[in-house]
């Protein structure tokens, strides 16, 4: 009775946690001004406002363009790039998985900023080709060139679950087809891939789904020419219209969970599809390379074209760019190298606390979050209960709010509970609001571990007369404390590179690197950040290179 009163307790915790910000977003999109003003009113008139706004539609179109866009680029080639790398012979496969996973951890703001300086109308590249072989070919501000960007660093999404699935797939199938005379591109096309299309198209949903979320790169490629996308529309609001406009911005986050939600709940359900999908197969279950020949050595090349595309490229720019003071066609390196970039960092409080504060939200808000995980995660151990099975659904909300709305709701909660409003400029805020957007993921990866220890060990102790608290401190958790220090470690890594939850909550005080480098940006000091830039990606490089010599998976 106890145990049930303690599940219920924090299912109820868990239910208000997830559905207060998401009924605040909905309350205020039909008012006249900002919830917690005297003046506001009920009306509908934020939903007249918005939909007839030419740049709601255009941001709208162009969300959609870059999710369409990425979806056409990234699925195919994360597809053949998982099919290089678990099925055939390509050479240094060992020592190219681990850079694969490299995108997933590093900050769109600090690809963007690569981007720039590395490609743009006066980046180091750009400035070389134009000095060895003429006009480049390129426009960093482009449309295509935008979709291009996002696409190829949205492969890693795809080739997680396609790569997962090859490698239980038997193989006895490819090699009935290599007998009868297949080629390995016939193979593949007409054999492995339709025997992991389940989990293609996983994917494929998933990529779509994160086009809407897209903030950081649309608003670095993509301001120059004025081209927004919703979740940069939703930031301009502030500017725009000279005043916060709750209201407008409230309905602007209604239409993303309206797109984003449907495509969530749609991958959920075939990804349990998938999990289901089986093959008909009779010997191994260890999968026999294709020999690729001359042609493995044409595979190799292209895999690290891509890597230096999405990794080398950008990063290398930001690198450069960080030693310089300045830059373009006239300016030779050797004039302008510097540390005095670095040296700014040390000197202006605002960067030096913006590290301090991103290493203890990553390393001990990181942990917090954790915890909160874990209780949910025990809460629904193994539980038959309708609250139980409706926290499974009511996970989903959160993984359709992107960071930026996230932290937005996060600060109107803060604004309107008066006992919350002196911490609305801290780092609880900025964690709460941490601890919401990664709910979903951490929540899978606690439920995953705990889901690893055997029930009848949990019976046993039970029949010995152990309660749930206590199963769960002397059996569940030792257990799986390998596994929960791998969703640390992980949490770690997400918190490090976040930059777009702690927008609207950025004050005095709280400053993480993400934001910082937002607020860098907007003010044009590119010199500073891209040696802030340089640190985050340093931070971030050190916590996986921990968490690869502990064993711990990226692709979690």
């Amino acid at each position: 009775m106890r145990s049930d009163f303690w599940r219920n307790n924090i299912v109820l915790l868990t239910a208000l946690f997830i559905l207060a910000p998401v009924g605040l977003i909905v309350w205020q999109s039909f008012l006249t001004d900002a919830f917690f003003s005297a003046r506001a009113r009920p009306t509908a008139d934020a939903y007249s406002f918005v939909l007839s706004d030419p740049g709601f539609r255009d941001a709208l179109k162009n969300t959609i363009i870059l999710s369409v866009g990425m979806v056409v680029i990234a699925v195919p080639l994360g597809s053949l790039l998982a099919f290089l790398m678990v099925r055939t012979d390509m050479p240094g496969r060992k020592w190219i998985e681990p850079a694969i996973f490299l995108p997933l951890f590093m900050s769109p703001m600090v690809l963007a900023f690569g981007y720039i300086v590395s490609i743009g109308p006066s980046g180091f590249w750009s400035v070389w080709w134009q000095q060895t072989i003429g006009v480049p070919f390129w426009n960093v501000y482009s449309m295509p060139m935008l979709v291009l960007v996002v696409a190829l660093t949205h492969v890693p999404h795809v080739y997680i679950y396609v790569a997962t699935a090859l490698r239980t797939v038997p193989s006895d199938l490819e090699e009935a087809a290599r007998v009868a005379g297949g080629s390995p591109l016939t193979v593949a096309l007409r054999v492995t891939l339709p025997l992991v299309w389940p989990s293609i198209a996983v994917s494929a949903v998933l990529v779509a789904f994160l086009g809407f979320e897209l903030f950081g790169l649309p608003y670095v490629l993509g301001d120059q020419d004025g081209r927004l996308v919703l979740a940069t529309y939703l930031y301009k609001f502030n500017t725009l219209l000279g005043r916060p406009a709750y209201q407008l911005m409230a309905v602007v986050v209604i239409f993303i969970m309206l797109a984003t939600l449907p495509l969530v709940m749609l991958q959920r359900r075939m990804l349990r599809s998938a999990q289901r999908y089986s093959t008909i197969g009779g010997k191994a279950t260890r999968a026999h390379l294709v020999p690729f020949g001359p042609w493995k050595w044409v595979a190799l090349a292209g895999v690290l074209v891509w890597l230096y595309a999405v990794v080398l490229l950008p990063l290398s720019g930001v690198a450069l760019r960080s030693l310089v003071t300045t830059w373009g066609p006239l300016v030779s390196i050797r004039d302008v190298l510097t540390f005095d970039n670095y040296h700014k960092l040390a000197e202006l409080p605002l960067i030096r606390r913006s590290i301090v504060n991103t290493l203890l939200l990553a390393f001990i808000g990181g942990f917090a979050s954790l915890c909160v995980y874990v209780l949910i995660g025990l809460a629904s151990h193994r539980s038959q209960a309708r609250g139980t099975r409706a926290l499974d659904f009511l996970v989903l909300l959160p993984r359709a709010m992107p960071g930026i709305v996230a932290g937005l709701v996060v600060f109107w909660i803060f604004l309107f509970v008066p006992v919350l409003k002196p911490w609305v400029s801290s780092l609880v805020a900025m964690w709460v609001a941490y601890t919401l957007v990664w709910l979903p993921f951490g929540l899978r990866l606690v439920s995953n571990s705990l889901g690893q220890v055997g029930r009848e060990l949990e019976e046993a102790a039970h029949v010995t007369g152990a309660g749930q608290a206590r199963v769960a401190r002397d059996v569940i958790l030792p257990l799986a404390k390998h596994g929960l220090l791998a969703a640390w470690l992980l949490a770690f890594l997400l918190y490090a590179r976040e930059y777009s939850t702690g927008i609207f909550l950025m004050g005095q005080g709280n400053e993480v690197m993400g934001t910082m480098l937002v607020s860098l940006w907007n003010g044009g000091n590119i010199d500073v950040a891209s040696s802030l830039a340089v640190v985050n990606t340093l931070v971030i490089a050190g916590g996986i290179a921990l968490a690869l010599r502990l064993g711990v998976r990226l692709d979690a």
